[in-house]
């Protein structure tokens, strides 16, 4: 908070609270009809009451520093998340560009090993792959699927019978 809204409020509230005196006063001297005292006591009161609205604008003066104050801050606060943002995205682009330039493995795939991966596997190719044989890794592609009871284990089903779920 400013220091002039703080000084604003403080003094339009002791003022206020000043201003019931000579008020206090006025109603004395209004009962008894003494009218000197009654002008004297209004004339305080309007003081007072002068005195309260200049604080009040003083209150209203520090409000808007601090709103500009505030606007000035989140201002560059979001220049600071900006700029940072920026050094983040140059420091990938500059990771990413290294990357690219930077030793990288390369895979090379035979025309066999991409035979087998497509399921496209000759019987008659025998030949080794990382001690697997294609023929090995063609049944095990083949392999008939495989129910499991309640237990976990594995139950083999019969190749002729057929199952029939009446719903």
């Amino acid at each position: 908070m400013h220091a002039k809204t703080m000084e604003g409020l403080a003094g339009a509230s002791m003022s206020m609270k000043l201003l019931n005196t000579p008020f206090r006063v006025y109603k004395d001297a209004e009962r008894r009809g003494d009218t000197a005292v009654m002008e004297r006591a209004m004339g305080y009161v309007g003081d007072f009451a002068e005195k309260a609205e200049d604080y009040q604008k003083t209150t209203e003066k520090g409000m808007k520093e601090d709103a500009k104050e505030a606007r000035e801050k989140a201002k560059a606060e979001q220049e600071n998340a900006i700029q940072k943002r920026r050094e983040q995205r140059e420091e990938l682009e500059k990771r990413i560009e290294e990357k690219r330039k930077g030793d990288t493995d390369a895979i090379s795939i035979s025309e066999s090993e991409k035979a087998t991966l497509d399921g496209k596997t000759d019987s008659v190719q025998t030949g080794a792959n990382n001690d697997i044989f294609v023929e090995e890794t063609a049944d095990a592609i083949k392999m008939e699927p495989v129910i499991y009871t309640k237990t976990g284990e594995a139950s083999k089903s019969e190749s002729g019978m057929n199952l029939s779920v009446l719903v």
